[in-house]
Formats: structure tokens, C-alpha cells, sequence
């Protein structure tokens, strides 16, 4: 045979096996896409900002979440495709295939931490929460209230009682100042919703003195069915013109000073919180109230209670009376039936 065709037959034999060869590679990139997890269940990766393709993949790969990431490179680069992982804590789902994986990478499907603002805190107490996340970026840990409220266009509002009590859910590398903007345009919008929607002829003139009592309310009971009984006795208050002596809105003045007794001396000593030598409503509020208390206060029950004092039968409970002498029997029965008279029992005060 001659030289040229042995030739011939040695390149066609090597072009049919770089051919075979191409396929079988081709086939391997292709079918790299489709190969599942080996990652334990529960495994969670960080993509940083900025992390290259080659990065992400090689994270991928050392937790067993992809077998081939090289494969998998070549096959996106083969596609003209990239991967554009969005940065966030992943949690892989146990067996999903590679292709899922980066789906679930490129759209952003993180793990969300979770921060919960609870009815009834002040603004100090919610701050504590913030800066306690350790999923949050911490912006603003270091400003004061004023300034917190300056950086969002308050400047000059009081922060207490702005931000609505809530769960809030974000992202790992999230902003504390995306929280608070949430939280405070939360509030605007149920305070709002509810001013809109109020019962007529209240005693409350605006959204602003409906925030400031709801607070109030909050305060006062942690039951949620008493939350309107609670609401009219301080609104039958306003509109005769007495004082809502609610002691929540003293301890709120005392501040730091408050050590858990409130003494006769704090109920006499005045000041722009103490209600019982104030008439009206505190100049700002005392905490942050909730939904049903926004309701209530707005939407308050039809009764014509002016007093209410603590059942003592341990289901933070309080009876409502329309007159001081029924106060005053219903204080001897919580009196018969604890022996004593804490800080919380007596509510609405004398006439």
C-alpha cells in the first residue's frame, strides 16, 4: 500500500476519534447541567458581592454541590451564558440538580433572617432588636434618635411611636436603614388607613393624637378583645374633659428612672407624661402600637365606662365600671381576692 494512503487511513482514524472524542466531551458538558447534589441537606453557601463565576463554582464544588464545576463552566461559556449570582446566604436544596442551583443562584433566592419589632416597645427597645441582628449592616448603630429621624425625613419629629411593631423579614448584608424605613412607612400607612376609616364624632382631632393614645392603649392591656373597652373609657375620658391618669404614660416619663414600683410621690409629681396632674393627651407617644390598637382606638366599644381595674383572676383581665362607686366595689373584689394592689391594677384613677 502506499505511504500516502496509510496516511490517509491514520488521519481518518484520528479525526474519527478527536470526532467521537468532541461528542463524548460534548455529551459530558452537556449532561454536567443535569448531575444532582451531593451537598448534605441544609448546606448554605455565601456569594459574596462581586464573586467571579469561577468563584462561585469552586464554593459550590467544596461543599459537593457540583461534581464537575469545570464542565459547568465550559457549558455556560458554550451557551454564551453567565452567571450572575446575586450575593446572599444560600440554602441548597438536598439532590437539586446543577441547573437548579444556578437558577436558584442567578435569581436571588437567599435565606431571609428574620427581625421582630413587638407591640408595646418603646423606640429604645426596638433599636436594642436592630442592633442586636447580626444579619443586618449596621448604617446607623451609631447615630442618635435625632439623627435617625433627620435620615429619614423627620427631622424634628419625636421617633417614638413612628415605626410599626412587626416581623420583618430581609437578606444577610441587608441595611438597618432599610428596616426602619420599612417599619416607619408601615406605620404611615395603617395609621392612615385607620384615620380614614374612624368611627364619627371622636374627641381625637387627628392621626397624630390617635398615634399618641393607641400607644397608650397598647400600654394598658395585653388582651386583645379588651383593646376597644380599654380605647372607650379613655375617649369617654377626653371628651368630659378628665384626666386619663393611666399610668403607663408615668412610667414612660420616669424613663431609666422607673425600677418596676410606682410610687405615689410619681403620680404627684408632674411632668409632661403624668396624666394625673395633666389633662389631655402626653405630647408624643409612649410606645409603638400595633394593629389592633391603631383599631381600637380609632373604632373604640360603645360603652360608657370611665374606670377600669384588674380582675385578679390571672388572665390579665379588667373590669370595666361606669361610675366611682362601682370602680371602688370592683377594687375591694381584687382586693378580697389578692391581698394587694400592684402597680397594674388600678386603671382610669379617681374621678
Amino acid at each position: 500500500m502506499p505511504l500516502w494512503r496509510s496516511l490517509a487511513k491514520l488521519l481518518s482514524l484520528a479525526a474519527i476519534l478527536l470526532a467521537g472524542g468532541a461528542l463524548v466531551l460534548w455529551w459530558q458538558i452537556d449532561a454536567s447541567m443535569e448531575q444532582h447534589s451531593q451537598a448534605k441537606p441544609g448546606t448554605r453557601i455565601e456569594v459574596s458581592s462581586g464573586a467571579s463565576l469561577r468563584q462561585v463554582l469552586a464554593e459550590l464544588s467544596r461543599v459537593q454541590a457540583l461534581r464537575h464545576p469545570r464542565l459547568i463552566e465550559w457549558n455556560l461559556r458554550l451557551h454564551g451564558k453567565s452567571l450572575r449570582a446575586q450575593a446572599g446566604i444560600y440554602q441548597l436544596d438536598a439532590g437539586a440538580s446543577a441547573r437548579e442551583i444556578l437558577e436558584q443562584l442567578a435569581s436571588g433566592r437567599v435565606v431571609l433572617s428574620q427581625v421582630t419589632i413587638v407591640e408595646g416597645w418603646d423606640f429604645a427597645q426596638m433599636r436594642q432588636a436592630l442592633n442586636a441582628s447580626p444579619e443586618l449592616v449596621h448604617e446607623w448603630r451609631g447615630l442618635d434618635d435625632a439623627a435617625v429621624m433627620a435620615n429619614l425625613g423627620m427631622k424634628g419629629v419625636p421617633a417614638e411611636g413612628r415605626f410599626f411593631p412587626d416581623t420583618y423579614r430581609f437578606a444577610a448584608g441587608t441595611s438597618d436603614r432599610h428596616i426602619y424605613e420599612l417599619a416607619m412607612q408601615r406605620m404611615k400607612e395603617r395609621l392612615q388607613a385607620e384615620w380614614a376609616a374612624r368611627a364619627p364624632d371622636l374627641p381625637v382631632r387627628s392621626a397624630e393624637s390617635a398615634l399618641i393614645l393607641a400607644s397608650i392603649v397598647e400600654k394598658e392591656t395585653g388582651r386583645e378583645d379588651e383593646r376597644p373597652k380599654v380605647a372607650a373609657v379613655f375617649v369617654n375620658r377626653l371628651r368630659l374633659g378628665m384626666r386619663l391618669q393611666s399610668d403607663p404614660t408615668v412610667i414612660y416619663g420616669l424613663g431609666t428612672h422607673y425600677d418596676g414600683n410606682l410610687r405615689r410621690r410619681d403620680l404627684e409629681t408632674d411632668g409632661p407624661y403624668n396624666s394625673y396632674t395633666r389633662g389631655g393627651l402626653p405630647p408624643t407617644p409612649i410606645a409603638l402600637p400595633g394593629g389592633a390598637s391603631l383599631h381600637a382606638t380609632l373604632h373604640p366599644a360603645s360603652i360608657d365606662a370611665l374606670y377600669f381595674v384588674a380582675t385578679g383572676n390571672g388572665d390579665g383581665g379588667h373590669q370595666f365600671s361606669a361610675t366611682y362607686a362601682e370602680h371602688n366595689a370592683a377594687l375591694r373584689r381584687f382586693l378580697k381576692r389578692t391581698g394587694a394592689v400592684p402597680d397594674s391594677a388600678v386603671r382610669g384613677g379617681s374621678p
